[in-house]
C-alpha cells in the first residue's frame, strides 16, 4: 500500500484536535506550578504514586495489544513498548520516592481507574487500531508537555529530572516510532475505523488532562460511608 499524502496522516488529523486539551494540560496550575519549581511536594509525590500504579496497567495494555497482532514487526514494537513504560519510566519514580521517602503503595485516583479500565477495555474488546490509537495520547501528550515546560522551567528545579525524562532525545524516538505505528494502523483502516480511532485517541488525551487534575486536587477514590 502506498503512503498517505501528508494531509491524511492520521497523526497530522489528530494532532490538530488535540490543540485545545493540550492547551489545558500545559496551562493546568500542576505544569504551571511544576516548571516554577512551586509545585507542592505532596502534590507531586500523590502524582507519581498515581503514575506508577498507571504504568503498571499501560505496560498491560500494551502487552495485551502486542498479543492480538499478526505482524511480526509490530508485536515487538509494542512488547518493548510495554517492557520501556515500565522499566525505563519505572527508574524516575524510583528516583524521587527515595528522594522523598515515599511509599508506592496507594489507593487508586479515580481518573486513573477510569482511564487504565478505558485502556485495558479497549486493548481486550476493540479492534486492534483503535487499541493503538488509545495508547497514543500518553507518549505523545508527554513529549508536548516536557517541552512547553522545560521553556519556562526555572533552574535549579526539584523537578528536573521529570523534565530531562520527556524532552530527552531517545524518548523523543520511541515517541516517533508510536506515531508511525499508529498511523500505519490508520493508512490501513476504513473510513469508519479511523473515526473511532480519533474518538479513542480523544477520549484518551481527556484522561490525561483529568489525571493531571486528580493530582493537582489529591483525589483518592474513598469507600461510601
Amino acid at each position: 500500500m502506498s503512503a498517505a499524502p501528508r494531509e491524511r496522516l492520521f497523526s497530522v488529523e489528530v494532532f490538530k484536535e488535540l490543540q485545545p486539551v493540550l492547551r489545558r494540560i500545559v496551562d493546568h496550575p500542576f505544569n504551571v506550578e511544576l516548571a516554577m519549581g512551586t509545585l507542592s511536594k505532596e502534590r507531586f509525590c500523590f502524582y507519581m504514586q498515581q503514575d506508577s500504579l498507571y504504568l503498571v496497567d499501560f505496560a498491560r495494555a500494551l502487552a495485551l495489544t502486542g498479543s492480538r497482532l499478526v505482524q511480526e514487526r509490530r508485536i515487538a514494537a509494542l512488547l518493548a513498548a510495554s517492557h520501556d513504560a515500565l522499566m525505563i519510566e519505572r527508574s524516575l519514580h524510583e528516583h524521587y520516592f527515595a528522594e522523598y521517602g515515599v511509599n508506592p503503595d496507594a489507593r487508586e485516583s479515580p481518573t486513573c481507574v477510569g482511564y487504565t479500565s478505558f485502556l485495558l477495555a479497549t486493548a481486550s474488546l476493540w479492534s486492534l487500531n483503535e487499541a493503538l490509537a488509545a495508547m497514543l495520547p500518553c507518549y505523545w501528550i508527554y513529549r508536548e508537555v516536557g517541552e512547553r515546560v522545560a521553556r519556562t522551567a526555572v533552574s535549579p528545579n526539584p523537578y528536573a529530572k521529570w523534565i530531562e525524562t520527556y524532552i530527552d532525545k531517545d524518548y523523543s524516538v520511541r515517541v516517533d516510532r508510536f506515531i508511525e505505528l499508529v498511523d500505519d494502523a490508520a493508512a490501513e483502516a476504513a473510513e469508519q475505523e479511523r473515526l473511532c480511532m480519533k474518538n479513542r485517541f480523544i477520549t484518551a488525551s481527556y484522561f490525561e488532562y483529568y489525571f493531571w487534575d486528580d493530582a493537582y486536587h489529591m483525589r483518592l477514590m474513598r469507600a461510601a460511608p
